[in-house]
């Protein structure tokens, strides 16, 4: 799968990856939408919860905190 988005950190904040790349931190699933445009990977609503994708590390795409 293309996107990784790791679990939030304690800013909220998840790193994000494209084809082995660090393209920045998302706050919301927005900026994760945002990247995947940038990189030229669909960026439709369901696109967000296509597992093969995008691997959602720890939480899926509606956890913005950290855990804990």
């Amino acid at each position: 799968m293309p996107v990784i988005v790791q679990p939030p950190e304690p800013d909220g904040g998840r790193r994000v990856m494209i084809r082995g790349e660090y393209v920045g931190t998302a706050y919301h699933l927005l900026d994760v939408v945002e990247f995947l445009r940038r990189a030229g990977l669909p960026e439709t609503d369901t696109t967000v919860d296509d597992p093969d994708l995008i691997e959602w590390r720890g939480l899926g795409p509606k956890a913005w905190t950290a855990a804990g």
